[in-house]
């Protein structure tokens, strides 16, 4: 009888204890990253484009950051990735070119801002947060503006004199420096991510994401973490404005549009949202496609655009890569 009893509670002491992953790259992965170290030589007349694609990609994954794991939506994320662009562009354009410390200063005005605009953001729920950080976007946006005699309105800062990089590579009309230059810093800051996303104050987001009102029973500062992840992801962003106003040597307007906050979003759709990578194949398709359509049709590319976001929703639902995981699941259901 007593052997009876004992068995339950030694099989429940036999199960499985979840536990994080364990930081290793998949083959997969690895590959993945090799593929823009094989594009440098493979497409030399590319290299300006794929360099905005990384730029594009970085800023995605800033986003993908607290709406793919902490479930806040936003709509005025171009304000964090304007100010950084706007910082490095500004102190080019005053006789600091160096572009490291310009990147370094453009993360901290981002989440400075990222910090306090968070107070704000985090108090309310979907639709409030949506329409905060569309207010916070468009205030910034008129803001830049109405100040041209700082950050030129409309004609945009131009002058910028971006120094060499590390006192040897030069910014060259090839962009073989800008692509190193983004790949590299998109590389290191997507590992950063990736390693907070995979640790516990990731897994916490993701609670808070799916049960915000049971965090707190477990002990979670749930406006607090969302504080937290907010201003790591305006650093993110502030960098890729930086890197994209460094490797073009202008910074206009539009880095704060609304339209910047919105193409972000589908980008975010077409990858996948909540899973890094997803952020970045959505950048390549986004990119990609506006690319070669608007080659093909100026007028019109965005019909085209629009009609690939329709199509990837009705029958990719997760994205593309959400849609490669559905054929996945399909092909081993045919093969048992």
């Amino acid at each position: 009888m007593s052997i009876m009893n004992e068995a339950p509670v030694t099989a429940k002491l036999a199960a499985p204890v979840p536990r994080l992953a364990n930081g290793r790259w998949s083959a997969l992965e690895i590959a993945f990253w090799l593929l823009p170290v094989a594009a440098y030589f493979a497409f030399t007349g590319y290299l300006v484009l794929i360099s905005q694609i990384m730029i594009v990609a970085l800023f995605a994954l800033s986003l993908d950051l607290i709406l793919g794991y902490a479930g806040i939506v936003s709509l005025g994320h171009a304000a964090f990735f304007g100010l950084g662009a706007y910082t490095a562009g500004l102190l080019a354009v005053h006789g600091w070119g160096e572009p490291i410390s310009g990147l370094l200063a453009a993360a901290a005005v981002a989440a400075l801002f990222g910090y306090i605009t968070g107070f704000l953001v985090v108090r309310g729920q979907d639709l409030t947060r949506l329409m905060v950080t569309l207010g916070i976007g468009l205030m910034l946006f008129e803001a830049a503006n109405k100040a041209a005699f700082i950050t030129g309105g409309v004609d945009g800062l131009s002058g910028m004199m971006v120094g060499k990089l590390f006192g040897v590579f030069e910014f060259d009309l090839e962009g073989k420096t800008a692509y190193v230059y983004s790949f590299v810093v998109l590389f290191l800051l997507f590992v950063v991510i990736r390693r907070l996303v995979q640790s516990p104050f990731g897994l916490s987001l993701v609670g808070i994401r799916e049960g915000g009102r049971r965090m707190p029973a477990i002990g979670v500062d749930v406006n607090r973490r969302l504080r937290a992840v907010f201003t790591v992801s305006a650093a993110v962003a502030g960098v890729a404005g930086a890197l994209l106003a460094q490797t073009t040597q202008f910074v206009g307007l539009d880095v704060l549009s609304f339209p910047r906050s919105a193409e972000l979003l589908i980008i975010l759709v077409l990858g996948g949202t909540g899973r890094l990578y997803g952020a970045l194949i959505g950048a390549i398709v986004f990119m990609v496609a506006q690319d070669y359509i608007a080659g093909l049709n100026p007028a019109y590319w965005q019909f085209y655009i629009g009609l690939l976001l329709v199509l990837i929703v009705l029958f990719a639902r997760g994205g593309v890569l959400g849609g490669l995981d559905r054929l996945k699941q399909l092909f081993v259901k045919e093969k048992a």
